[in-house]
């Protein structure tokens, strides 16, 4: 089914058509498919209607919806939250349709307060990991032209730093004080903007192998169909099972899997602002959790933790487990389920698709493999012709369905998207069972403990300290990680390759970018191998 594209605002509609305006033109996106019933989707739509109000407008308002450290909200309460600071955005702002929003704060309700409202007032939410330093803060506002900022307070300092390289930002408000109080002044009323289903209303970045960061766009329609293609098919949670996690909600596995889910089936959410493994499992038990999601490290050092301290924690509550980010290794749900009794359930999504595409119940769950095609989704493994492989050859995974990458203007959409497949960067086989079996990822990046970190990027700011001459970063395999961030670094003349440099060099990466995608080891080398043409070899690095 091809992209029908909405009709333009009436004239002299207010609306910022720079999304709309730099979309991948139509032959350049992939091939859309909305084949169930559940995928047809009215012309006008604005999810945040469809994901919380309409709870309210059934008399089911009253049901918890999310809480956290400082608040417990029910539907209506955060509802009445989210219309007011919409308010703020649109009557003191001087927010219209298709501005960007960029986020910015640990999970919270209050965060989850903001997204809806961005998305209520007809703006473009664009999340921004807690971690990230002004630099990167820099390159995403540039790239969205963001236009407004809602910042938790005490993460304010990175962005105050990088607004003088940020034309285009000229709101920035802080919550934990502020935005509360600019709020609490308004009512709790809001007609939300009649958005069309094909308005984006999320930008999500992704960093490529160059590590300049790509930003996907989803529309109001893309945010309904991951709701309605693998939670009901694939997870079946129940409306009062309370959904907890990890993944930060500036990223799309923890946006779905821990804000768009649960309220998709009127179900609540627990945000916690710290979730490491230390954190989650006293959590779990504080908020009575029902459904996790968290990457397999994550997975690893709990049931670690669960066996070393048997009865410390109480999981009683916990029924369903889902694990994605990175390949699920085989001991680690073996683990997992020895400590819990809990089959995980692994899936594969990505942020160019939104969410989880690949995925196996708890029935179908085998070690090694990733699972079935979510239904609403075809999935292929492509040779380099570009034509199917049969079943146990290993290729290029291939996917398309209701979402889709949509890059924000960005040559690399050619890389993603060919003949009407998504090609997401992974190798993959098809088992005689018809499951997904992961080999490896086709390019550079590293994936370490959930996160996807770019090697080059990595490599831009070591070669930012003086005494780096040049170096080269690879993921090096790491039983507890998946990979860790491994650096090899030639250094100048007259610095010393010892201990006290290898600090010297983490603690800068961490000072310079997020510090999770420091390198946790450094390796001084005399040259790097690279070819005639200067072109550097990682695969030489990466070999024992």
């Amino acid at each position: 089914m091809a992209c029908m594209r909405s009709p333009d605002p009436a004239p002299g509609e207010r609306f910022d058509s720079f999304a709309r305006d730099h979309l991948p033109p139509p032959e350049a996106q992939p091939e859309f498919l909305f084949e169930r019933p559940e995928l047809q989707f009215p012309a006008r739509l604005n999810c945040a209607t469809e994901l919380l109000d309409r709870w309210v407008e059934r008399g089911q308002g009253g049901r918890m919806c999310i809480q956290g450290a400082a608040q417990r909200w029910t539907y209506a309460e955060l509802q009445a939250q989210a219309n007011r600071i919409a308010r703020v955005l649109v009557d003191e702002l001087g927010l219209v349709p298709g501005n960007r929003v960029l986020l910015r704060g640990a999970n919270s309700p209050m965060l989850a307060a903001c997204w809806f409202a961005v998305v209520k007032a007809g703006g473009i939410a664009v999340g921004s990991m807690p971690l990230l330093r002004a630099r990167e803060l820099t390159q995403i506002v540039v790239k969205a032209q963001v236009t407004h900022a809602l910042c938790d307070a005490g993460l304010a300092a990175e962005l105050d730093a990088a607004r003088p390289d940020c034309p285009t930002l000229h709101q920035v408000l802080h919550f934990g004080g502020e935005l509360e109080a600019r709020a609490a002044a308004q009512p709790a009323r809001f007609d939300n903007v009649d958005t069309a289903a094909d308005d984006t209303c999320l930008i999500a970045f992704t960093s490529g192998t160059t590590g300049v960061p790509k930003g996907t766009m989803h529309f109001h329609r893309d945010v309904m169909a991951a709701c309605a293609c693998w939670p009901p098919h694939v997870l079946r949670a129940r409306p009062d099972d309370v959904f907890i996690g990890s993944p930060p909600l500036a990223f799309t596995f923890g946006l779905g899997g821990l804000l768009l889910f649960p309220l998709s089936i009127g179900a609540s959410a627990a945000l916690v602002e710290r979730a490491s493994p230390d954190a989650l499992l006293p959590a779990i038990a504080q908020y009575r959790a029902s459904v996790l999601f968290t990457a397999p490290t994550s997975y690893r050092a709990m049931a670690l933790q669960l066996a070393a301290h048997p009865g410390q924690h109480d999981l009683s509550s916990l029924r369903k487990c889902v694990s994605a980010g990175e390949a699920l290794p085989a001991a680690t749900r073996t683990l997992w389920k020895q400590a819990t009794g809990i089959e995980i359930i692994d899936g594969i999504g990505s942020t160019e698709m939104l969410h989880i595409f690949i995925s196996a119940d708890e029935a179908h769950a085998r070690p090694g493999a990733t699972g079935f095609v979510v239904p609403g989704y075809r999935a292929a493994v492509l040779g380099d012709d570009g034509r199917e492989l049969p079943r146990g050859q290993v290729g290029r995974l291939a996917v398309k369905g209701p979402t889709g990458c949509k890059y924000l203007d960005d040559a690399r959409q050619a890389n993603y998207v060919q003949g009407g497949w998504n090609l997401t960067g992974d190798a993959y086989r098809i088992a005689e069972d018809g499951q997904f079996e992961y080999q490896a990822r086709t390019d550079d990046m590293i994936i370490s403990g959930g996160y996807n970190i770019a090697g080059p990027e990595v490599e831009s700011a070591l070669l930012l300290h003086p005494a780096v001459a040049e170096c080269g970063v690879v993921g090096w395999p790491d039983e507890a990680r998946g990979q860790i961030v491994k650096a090899f670094v030639v250094l100048k003349p007259g610095e010393a390759a010892d201990a006290a440099m290898v600090k010297t060099l983490q603690d800068f990466v961490k000072a310079t970018v997020a510090p999770y995608k420091y390198p946790r080891e450094i390796e001084f080398r005399a040259s790097l191998p690279r070819t005639e043409t200067g072109k550097l070899q990682r695969f030489r690095l990466r070999a024992p």
